[in-house]
């Protein structure tokens, strides 16, 4: 993947069933692991992307994915 959490990129790894997300990243004394398990229903994930190998998200889907609460993309308007 040739790709280094010490740089600044978290990584995020959940089961297959989708109901299990581990988000790895690194802070100022070292690695941090959060661990987020649902009691009902899956997380929702972004589109893999083939030019990067990976789903790439913003931090604020991020962290909507973590609080549960599904992106909406944003509606155009029509004249």
């Amino acid at each position: 993947m040739q790709r280094d959490v010490r740089g600044g990129e978290v990584f995020i790894f959940i089961n297959r069933q989708q109901n299990i997300m581990k988000i790895l990243h690194m802070e100022y004394a070292g690695m941090v692991i959060y661990h987020k398990k649902l009691d009902s229903g899956r997380f929702r994930l972004p589109e893999y992307d083939p030019v990067t190998g990976s789903m790439t998200i913003k931090w604020s889907d991020l962290l909507l994915i973590v609080k549960s609460v599904k992106p909406r993309k944003p509606k155009l308007k029509t004249y």
